[in-house]
């Protein structure tokens, strides 16, 4: 299925390819600005599954320090003991 930055950006092409043929170039221009919008979307969604990733990532590490902190203080208390 395509995305709506796909459709985008192949209408922008068509609207771009009908301007030339037919010297038309407010058309030319709207199909320019339609590529435009469908790569800005793509780059977009890829920045937004980039900072999933990330976040996800710095949320692991969290877990794993809050763990390393637990048995630093369990060990800690065992040496007490």
């Amino acid at each position: 299925m395509a995305t709506n930055s796909t459709v985008d950006q192949a209408k922008g092409r068509v609207k771009e390819a009908v301007g030339a043929l037919t010297d038309d170039d407010k058309l030319r221009n709207e199909g320019k600005v339609d590529q435009f919008a469908g790569k800005a979307k793509d780059a977009a969604s890829n920045l937004v599954d980039k900072a999933k990733d990330a976040a996800g990532k710095a949320k692991d590490a969290a877990s794993n320090l809050v763990d390393k902190a637990k048995n630093a203080v369990e060990d800690l208390g065992r040496k007490r003991d």
